[in-house]
């Protein structure tokens, strides 16, 4: 790895002031799973008014899936008590709009970055939160 690389990437986590997650649905699996157990289970009356709303509304839940289970997985790395899916809210302004996060867990709000990309039969979300 070139060293110029290698140093950004180490001033970069130095101070590990952030937390990583990911997550990828595959849509075809992810049918099988959405029925209405799951969406009352998982998702908040926003997030399935959001994703009602559109003609292919089985794309916006595995999106909002996606972008649960990376904003779960980073912010495991900042605090390890369970947080239920239900209480990681995923909020859209408008249609196609930039992807916020709510978390309903009483705590101090983490600042979280998300980003969602969908191709084809995949879906993909990143989340980065800030520790504070």
């Amino acid at each position: 790895m070139d060293k110029a690389i290698l140093t950004s990437v180490e001033a970069l986590t130095a101070e590990k002031n952030f937390a990583v997650g990911n997550d990828i649905v595959f849509i075809p699996d992810f049918v099988t799973a959405l029925n209405p157990l799951f969406k009352r289970k998982v998702y908040t009356a926003a997030e399935v008014a959001y994703c009602e709303q559109f003609d292919n509304a089985t794309l916006r839940y595995a999106s909002t899936w996606a972008a649960k289970e990376a904003v779960y997985k980073a912010i495991k790395q900042i605090n390890s008590t369970a947080l239920p899916f239900k209480k990681i809210e995923i909020i859209r302004d408008k249609i196609a709009g930039k992807p916020q996060v709510t978390l309903h867990n009483n705590q101090a709000p983490i600042p979280i970055s998300l980003s969602i990309s969908h191709d084809g039969d995949y879906v993909w979300a990143v989340a980065i939160a800030e520790k504070i």
